[in-house]
């Protein structure tokens, strides 16, 4: 990664908290006046390097940690806006990211009954909920789609 990538790296997560959805290649190569092709290189180079994730097939953002670009079972409601995050504790930080306080809506893996959790300040309303990670933060780089 290089100074340019970082730049990218930054409007493409910016556009994405926008626009409430993952941008597109064109999008961040216009900004950055850039070819589409130029922008695409540098995800692929911060995808490398664990700053973004990209559909391999596509080349389209699949993850920017913590927003998700396809339906999740956590939905985040924030600034007047919903997007999807890629897990519980990416659902957490949605609100962080963004400096405003959130609502997380998913459903318990276990029994399916719906969860709501209010964040007001940083914390949430019921501070007596747990989730499971399956999976050691060590390993998840080997497959963070199922991360």
């Amino acid at each position: 990664m290089n100074d340019e990538d970082v730049a990218i790296r930054n409007v493409t997560y910016r556009q994405f908290a926008e626009l409430g959805r993952a941008p597109t290649a064109s999008e961040v190569a216009a900004e950055m006046h850039l070819t589409v092709e130029e922008a695409v290189a540098a995800w692929r180079r911060l995808h490398a390097g664990h700053a973004l994730v990209i559909d391999p097939a596509t080349d389209e953002i699949r993850m920017a940690n913590p927003f998700a670009a396809r339906p999740t079972p956590f939905r985040v409601d924030a600034a007047e806006r919903a997007w999807f995050a890629n897990c519980a504790w990416d659902a957490f930080g949605i609100g962080a990211a963004l400096h405003v306080d959130s609502v997380i809506e998913t459903d318990c893996a276990d029994c399916r009954e719906p969860i709501r959790v209010n964040v007001r300040d940083g914390m949430p309303d019921d501070d007596d909920m747990v989730f499971h990670v399956l999976v050691p933060a060590v390993s998840w780089w080997q497959d963070i789609g199922f991360t």
